[in-house]
């Protein structure tokens, strides 16, 4: 199994972060997902948010190494 970190090309709303997180995790994007949107709603949002812009910038595609 690859234990590294790629955004998802399959499992992806938005760029593909946290679905490759739940592939490499072997975790429901869903649940991930939900805990991600309850996150950003208690705590303002907006670090968490750059965090994901951030992650989708440097988590590179599957296919791109």
């Amino acid at each position: 199994m690859d234990n590294k970190l790629y955004r998802s090309e399959t499992n992806q709303m938005v760029a593909g972060v946290i679905g490759g997180i739940a592939e490499m995790t072997n975790l429901d994007a869903t649940i991930l997902r939900l805990i991600y949107i309850i996150l950003l709603i208690f705590t303002a949002g907006i670090p968490l948010f750059i965090l994901y812009i951030a992650a989708s910038i440097i988590i590179p595609k599957r296919g791109v190494h």
